[in-house]
């Protein structure tokens, strides 16, 4: 009897011991698991090295391929705690397209809340120097996620564009340089939708009346503005340049402006526009049409615009480049003024060679 007394105690006894050290494993299980819990809400997760980095997760992706392109970037530490948070957030329920801004310091809770909401960081978009609808239509497509072949379409088709007001001739004019804010996942069309809008408001009433003075339609001034450009990068001096067009045009005389030629040509490698391109026959070759070209020679910016809206008055009809090479040109009312204007020029590039 004693025997089984002292066994019973022994086994309360070792009983008693267990019971402590399970609650010991299982408080340290709970806070290495908080702890590890923690980590994956609220640590940092991203280090972009101070470097701007975007992920684009395109229209129509999977789950895999949105978590495939975060992991690309390349900044992010734990992608299997990224996955997790992910998978915990529902986001494999809840994709959304568009391109996204990642911020050092975020932790995966941050990141996933910003791919599941779909708030992306807005395109600045830019287009510059552009000549042709097929570059804009190049231009545009390496800002936003519609294909160049998409735009192009809208660009060239006639009957979409009527609906805008305009034609295959002039549609670039209808892009106003300039830094506009989109999302990266604007289909094509709102993106012309939007283009023009912008278009609309850049002709204010006061732009409106000065084209109507000029006896110029929109388009017919932002033809104007393109020849403009094309001859000078000098802001200062694109109101006397368009007043030398206008003038022209005042008088019925044939606008005679290389650059129209290089464009009807269509080499824009042409550094000196010779007898052989000046009978090239189009309607693009102003030393042949009178009046202005059927539309745009390339992209005018607003400063080119403005500078015919708003010309210089005077009587010149001629001009060519200075012999300074400043860029600048020298200005001409008489064809003597002119031939020796381009004379001065001729020698100043013939020493120029010779110094060469």
């Amino acid at each position: 009897m004693a025997k089984k007394v002292t066994t019973s105690k022994r086994k309360k006894k070792e009983k008693s011991k267990v019971i402590p050290a399970l609650s010991v494993l299982f408080v340290l299980l709970f806070v290495s698991f908080s702890y590890y819990a923690y980590q994956i809400v609220y640590t940092t997760n991203v280090d972009t090295k101070d470097q701007d980095t975007y992920v684009y997760i395109p229209t129509g992706a999977t789950y895999e391929q949105a978590m495939d392109s975060v992991e690309a970037s390349g900044v992010i530490i734990d992608p299997l705690s990224l996955r997790f948070m992910a998978k915990l957030m529902d986001y494999d329920k809840l994709v959304k397209p568009g391109r996204y801004k990642l911020e050092s310091g975020w932790g995966n809770r941050q990141l996933v809340g910003v791919l599941r909401a779909g708030q992306q960081t807005p395109v600045k978009l830019t287009f510059t120097n552009v000549r042709l609808r097929s570059q804009l239509a190049e231009k545009l497509a390496s800002e936003v996620e519609p294909s160049e072949a998409e735009i192009d379409a809208l660009l060239s088709d006639p009957e979409y564009l009527e609906t805008l007001d305009f034609d295959t001739t002039n549609v670039v004019s209808m892009f106003i340089p300039n830094t506009y804010e989109v999302y990266w996942t604007i289909s094509a069309k709102e993106l012309m939708e939007r283009m023009k809008s912008e278009y609309d408001k850049f002709w204010t009433e006061e732009r409106l009346e000065k084209a109507e003075k000029l006896n110029l339609t929109q388009q017919q001034v932002s033809t104007l503005a393109s020849i403009v450009q094309a001859e000078t990068i000098k802001n200062d001096e694109k109101p006397r340049v368009a007043g030398v067009y206008l003038n022209r045009l005042e008088k019925g005389m044939l606008l005679q402006a290389d650059p129209t030629v290089v464009f009807a040509v269509g080499d824009f490698n042409i550094r000196r526009v010779l007898n052989v391109h000046l009978r090239h026959d189009s309607p693009y070759n102003t030393y042949r049409y009178k009046g202005l070209p059927p539309g745009p020679i390339n992209v005018p910016n607003i400063s080119s615009i403005d500078a015919v809206l708003n010309p210089e008055s005077h009587d010149y009809i001629y001009f060519c480049a200075k012999e300074d090479f400043s860029g600048y040109h020298s200005f001409a009312v008489t064809v003597a003024e002119h031939q020796a204007n381009a004379r001065r020029y001729q020698k100043a590039l013939n020493e120029r060679k010779i110094m060469k």
